[in-house]
């Protein structure tokens, strides 16, 4: 799917799916209850659906009723067929460590993507507890794990690779028939993603200690739970961005300004590069201010990369982000996908191993008419003119990233005439995305 979108007049109220993250964690921690939980306001999404279709191929069951779904978690089973994890990171590595805690052999597979993503980290660090866990010749999906081999015991593993190993190790640690001690070798970046494990885990009577460098656990047993799910700020980011552009604003309802999610730093990132943001409750509203540069360390929410520096783009000024080496192994190789979006648009990019430095057009410079050359070839035709949208956009490659397609989607808000193929990939985390985009403004004409 192809959207074209035009020079937009952004305004109103938007609302925002459940959290990803969240709604994975509470899902792996309801299948190990025994027992009946509720899961309330979860994301429905790609990547939920392809944890609860393997959850169920496993024997959990799951009633997805509106707005809850009520599973039925502590019964496992093993199944001759791989178990597809679409293309979740989140699901297929917690699940490597949940299916070593079940006799038998499983196959986790992924989709074109995800079979990309190096897990390679996580088996050796499973091998350390006795797990039998392997890959092909490449560290990459498919994994092949034969249940029943985990033994405790002490493992080590990088804390700047992915916090999703470290919080699969945790999920799996309770059924330790001895201790088990995690010692992190290098320092902990993302780390509020392993406070939400640990909070998730909390509600389901899990409790882990922290010194220092290590997590010790020992043998416990998960608690059904009821767990309310709140609204994700990575999916909100994308709508206080396009606030950023307006004079009226965006409002964001339904945040919690409490939250553990690391991305919602999103607001202090903002009003540092001079947006206007106002809280009242559980809203958010951004309006525009004169944007500049800025200079952030990215390494504690990463997913924040792309909304930033879209942002810094347009912006007055040189920005500097860093903390951003793991950008390159998300759904595409983010870095160099913004770098080339942007590149595109006339805005200048240097890309280093850890560092994006943009240096923005400045989209709000005020000018005047002796500013303005535009000949009657340049002009847009009445058709296209009134329609918001030109014939001859720039065309942007999401690389099916969903955190691509939106950011990219605030550049085509603030500068018109901005396509961007493989526009339904949203639908990974947020599948209502271009209906909410056209409800605050957003021009857009969308090509099945």
């Amino acid at each position: 799917m192809k959207v074209t979108i035009g020079k937009s007049i952004i305004k109103g109220v938007a609302t925002v799916p459940s959290s990803k993250s969240m709604t994975i964690r509470a899902l792996m921690c309801a299948a190990l209850s025994t027992g009946e939980s509720e899961i309330i306001h979860p994301l429905v999404s790609d990547d939920t659906r392809a944890a609860a279709n393997v959850l169920t191929k496993l024997g959990t069951v799951i009633h997805q009723e509106r707005d809850v779904w009520k599973v039925y978690g502590g019964k496992f089973r093993t199944v001759n067929e791989a178990l597809d994890c679409g293309e979740s990171a989140t699901t297929l590595r917690f699940m490597t460590a949940i299916c070593s805690l079940i006799p038998g052999h499983h196959t986790l597979v992924g989709g074109p993507s995800l079979s990309k993503r190096p897990i390679g980290s996580l088996i050796e660090a499973l091998a350390k507890l006795g797990v039998k866990a392997s890959t092909g010749k490449l560290p990459t999906p498919p994994v092949y794990i034969e249940g029943g081999t985990f033994k405790g015991g002490l493992t080590e593993i990088p804390g700047n690779v992915s916090s999703q190993f470290i919080s699969a190790l945790l999920l799996m640690s309770p059924f330790t028939p001895k201790a088990v001690s995690i010692k992190l070798t290098t320092p902990l970046t993302s780390k509020p993603y392993i406070l939400m494990t640990l909070w998730c885990l909390k509600q389901f009577g899990i409790n882990v200690n922290r010194e220092a460098n290590r997590f010790i656990i020992l043998r416990q047993r998960y608690h059904p739970a009821s767990i309310r799910i709140e609204s994700d700020w990575s999916s909100a980011s994308y709508f206080l961005a396009l606030g950023a552009l307006s004079e009226e604003g965006v409002l964001v309802q339904n945040l919690n300004l409490a939250s553990l999610q690391g991305d919602r730093i999103i607001l202090d990132l903002l009003r540092n590069m001079g947006a206007k943001v106002k809280m009242s409750g559980t809203n958010v509203l951004v309006a525009h201010g004169d944007l500049r540069g800025i200079h952030a360390d990215l390494s504690d929410c990463i997913d924040l990369l792309p909304t930033v520096a879209v942002l810094a783009g347009l912006a007055q000024g040189a920005s500097e982000l860093t903390g951003i080496q793991r950008a390159r192994l998300k759904e595409s190789n983010r870095v160099s996908a913004i770098r080339e979006g942007l590149i595109k648009l006339g805005v200048t990019v240097i890309e280093d191993n850890d560092r994006l430095t943009i240096t923005g057009i400045d989209v709000f410079k005020k000018t005047t008419d002796d500013d303005v050359e535009e000949t009657m070839e340049e002009a847009p035709s009445a058709e296209e003119f009134f329609a918001g949208v030109s014939q001859s956009s720039v065309l942007l490659k999401s690389r099916d990233d969903h955190r691509i397609a939106m950011a990219f989607s605030v550049l085509g808000a603030a500068l018109g005439d901005i396509a961007i193929n493989g526009a339904e990939c949203v639908a990974k985390t947020f599948p209502t995305y271009w209906e909410e985009f056209k409800k605050v403004g957003g021009e857009i004409k969308i090509n099945e």
